[in-house]
């Protein structure tokens, strides 16, 4: 075996695996690639894992998949790019799949949270470890710190969150030059953008395969944030505009996306079986994902580019510790809604302990964590 032949197969291993096991969003996501991918194997350094977290922060897409594509390129070219991209994402679509066979059929989606339950404390701990190693490489001073913490207090008061990686990203940036007493000469952020494209959209009673992938290929180009602003778009178009689903079918498919393990944009799966079978759940998967592949490849040029300027290097590094402000917010809500009652509590503390001082792997205690709401679920029920 070739040593290309070799990386392909070790991004195909890694990648499926956290497809299968990769539970709690974005923020959790890239806190087990970043145990996998910088502490254990040492395939990236953690000055350029925290660049690409920042980057993929200012893109549109699921974050989470345009960090697996990131990884797969830096490892083994556009060949990795598509490996890793295609076993993260494909685990979790298969999964969505599975479900949305069952909605249609019984019309319910099976129950998840007694696994959620013993799940998502333990995705806490994996976050916060995450967060304790890149905050050691992000924050380089009183600067960089205050940013970081300001844009955790805002983000929990309610401030969007793309307006605080760019805001606070530039008055990093400004301050850092001023600090310099340097000027600012024409060194932009590229702007990624379909500029103009829009799905078209129309009153019909029948499913266009064509229309479909259209939808979801402008939502994979345009869409910032969470699982709810991409319940915000799909309603408008699938909903509002083409009325192919009900808020409550809509409402079930995001649910979904969130519960399951990988990529939330996999509710574009349970969308597409839903409106039209297989062949619907495969257009509308290729559409949503297909610009992440995209503007990964950009950004894998762009972002060296940046850090050997002064200016943008400092734009960078507010992002930078701005993208760590979210995560920690996110983490902060996750882990009120999570930790509920001593075993909550008891799991999440046995977790960041045992990945602090020994080190385990942190799909086992994903593992560990289901097994143990599994168990309570039933004891309790």
């Amino acid at each position: 075996m070739t040593d290309h032949s070799r990386r392909l197969t070790e991004l195909a291993k890694l990648f499926t695996r956290l497809g299968f096991t990769a539970f709690g969003g974005p923020a959790a996501h890239i806190a087990m690639m970043h145990d996998e991918v910088v502490a254990r194997r040492q395939w990236l350094g953690e000055q350029h894992f925290l660049d690409m977290v920042g980057a993929v922060n200012l893109i549109p897409g699921p974050n989470s998949t345009e960090m697996a594509i990131h990884v797969g390129q830096e490892r083994a070219g556009w060949r990795g790019m598509l490996v890793a991209g295609l076993c993260f994402i494909l685990p979790a679509a298969l999964i969505v799949l599975a479900l949305a066979w069952a909605y249609v059929k019984y019309g319910d989606t099976p129950q998840a949270t007694a696994l959620l339950y013993g799940v998502t404390p333990v995705i806490i701990a994996i976050v916060l470890q995450a967060l304790i190693r890149l905050a050691q490489t992000a924050v380089r001073g009183p600067l960089l710190a205050t940013a970081g913490v300001v844009v955790f207090l805002l983000y929990l008061y309610g401030i969007n969150e793309l307006l605080l990686l760019f805001g606070m990203g530039a008055l990093v940036a400004v301050i850092t030059m001023a600090q310099r007493g340097l000027t600012a000469r024409a060194s932009l952020l590229p702007l990624l953008s379909l500029g103009g494209f829009t799905a078209a959209v129309q009153e019909v009673a029948s499913v266009s395969l064509t229309q479909l992938f259209l939808v979801f290929l402008k939502v994979g180009a345009l869409l910032y944030g969470s699982g709810y602003v991409l319940l915000a778009f799909l309603r408008n178009d699938l909903v509002v505009q083409l009325g192919w689903l009900t808020d409550q079918q809509l409402l079930d498919a995001v649910a979904v996306g969130q519960f399951t393990p990988g990529p939330v944009f996999t509710t574009a799966t349970f969308i597409g079986y839903v409106v039209a079978g297989v062949p619907g759940a495969v257009v509308a998967t290729v559409g949503i994902f297909l610009p992440s592949f995209i503007f990964v490849a950009l950004l894998g040029r762009i972002v060296p580019a940046m850090r050997r300027s002064p200016w943008t290097a400092a734009l960078l590094d507010g992002v930078n510790v701005s993208a760590l402000g979210l995560m920690a917010g996110v983490t902060w809500q996750l882990g009120v809604a999570a930790i509920v009652d001593w075993l909550t509590a008891l799991l999440a503390i046995g977790a960041i302990v045992v990945l602090l001082r020994f080190k385990l792997n942190s799909t086992w205690l994903v593992l560990v964590g289901a097994i143990v709401g599994l168990l309570a679920g039933n004891f309790f029920s």
